[in-house]
């Protein structure tokens, strides 16, 4: 059966110059999937302009109504949304997130097949698909940022002014940090990976737990961490992460310790329902607390990091958190931590992220289109199904969409 895709203008404010393939990787698709007719729509605002898709062969059109699959990045707005069609796309619903209750419910009502990006994992559940990497390079240089101005030792551009990630790393290559700098580090997947991508660039000595807690300062240094590094069990017996993801409640944070001994703190983990706070008002306001600047590349509001009071943006990315009244303060007040908040990270490295983004979608996502879907990972990913019912892995989404709290 021959397939039209259409990779999908993007809609939702602010505006986002992401996308799905970049042109080079929609002539690939071409090639692996000839039985495929592949459309892009119309954009002034994609960071690759309609021109550069027509150069390579690739139909622009203003009308993909004919076509099957609607694939774009963000949340598609509901008057936006064709009936009777599937869709790809970061509908920000799988959580119960209130904000998109109606734009899942009006995708129930058209009788769409949604697959959400997020939804897109192996059969032992590791995601295949996202923008991770990007979120945490993005991340990291930000705090780096955030610190430089707080200190006004050196004034890094912004991310968004740059061209690409290699622009980013020639920025960085300017910039001198002091011997007695050390980052702490969360987090051990895509995330932490890029935020630890821009400490190597920047040669930092990576260390142990012990040696980063206990050793003197000889350079700038940084420790990733996991969870048994910042959790320990309440009892005081010894843990596991099989434990900890099991019983999360039967754990307590041990991250004040590295409070004592961190500059920056870039959040990279996954905070799972139940999980402890990891940082806490009480380690914020305790004396010896020597955390300057929080990079919370995670963003989970009211959640495991104190400091992050409310998500900031790419326009005005920090702010600053006082810590004895628990306020928002500005970004370079005395006294204060500073903190960087933003929550739509690659945005700001669109071409990079497109591109990391695309390499991931015809390995992992394409071919089950074409292949019987023989490992299920449509199966596994798709939320609703073209009755307008959800399917059995999101049945529990019921009363969410019908507006039972």
């Amino acid at each position: 059966m021959s397939l039209t895709f259409a990779l999908i203008r993007e809609r939702k404010n602010p505006p986002d110059k992401r996308v799905v393939m970049t042109p080079e990787q929609c002539v690939l698709f071409k090639e692996r999937f000839p039985q495929a007719h592949l459309l892009v729509e119309t954009s002034l605002i994609r960071i690759f302009e309609d021109q550069a898709y027509r150069d390579l062969g690739i139909e622009v059109t203003d009308d993909i109504s004919a076509a099957d699959v609607m694939i774009g990045v963000k949340e598609v707005p509901k008057e936006a949304l064709i009936p009777g069609k599937s869709y790809l796309f970061f509908s920000h619903t799988i959580k119960e997130q209130s904000y998109n209750r109606d734009l899942l419910r009006a995708i129930l009502d058209h009788k769409i097949s949604l697959f959400d990006h997020e939804t897109f994992v192996s059969a032992s559940g590791s995601r295949l698909i996202g923008f991770g990497r990007y979120a945490g390079l993005v991340g990291a240089y930000n705090g780096l940022r955030l610190y430089g101005l707080r200190h006004k030792t050196f004034a890094l551009p912004k991310v968004n002014t740059l061209y690409d990630l290699k622009a980013v790393k020639a920025a960085l290559d300017k910039i001198s940090l002091p011997a007695h700098f050390k980052v702490v580090l969360t987090g051990k997947g895509k995330v932490a990976l890029g935020a630890q991508e821009i400490l190597d660039h920047l040669r930092l000595m990576p260390l142990g737990v012990d040696d980063f807690l206990h050793r003197p300062a000889e350079a700038p240094s940084y420790a990733m961490i996991d969870i048994l590094d910042y959790n320990r069990k309440a009892d005081g017996t010894p843990g596991s992460k099989a434990e900890f993801y099991k019983h999360p409640e039967s754990y307590v944070t041990d991250f004040g310790r590295f409070t004592k001994v961190s500059d920056l703190f870039i959040a990279g983990h996954f905070y799972g329902n139940g999980a402890p706070i990891i940082l806490t008002r009480e380690a914020l306001t305790a004396p010896d607390c020597q955390i300057d600047v929080v990079a919370d590349v995670s963003c989970d509001i009211d959640g495991p990091v104190a400091c992050t009071l409310r998500p900031s943006t790419i326009r005005d990315p920090f702010y600053g958190y006082a810590a004895q009244t628990h306020a928002e303060v500005p970004y370079d007040a005395l006294g204060s931590i500073g903190v960087m908040a933003v929550d739509n990270l690659p945005c700001e490295l669109p071409r990079d992220a497109s591109h990391g983004f695309g390499q991931q979608f015809l390995a992992s996502i394409a071919p089950a289109f074409f292949d019987g879907d023989q490992n299920d990972i449509l199966a596994r990913a798709q939320m609703t199904n073209d009755q307008g019912a959800l399917t059995q892995r999101f049945a529990y989404l019921t009363d969410f969409a019908a507006g039972k709290d």
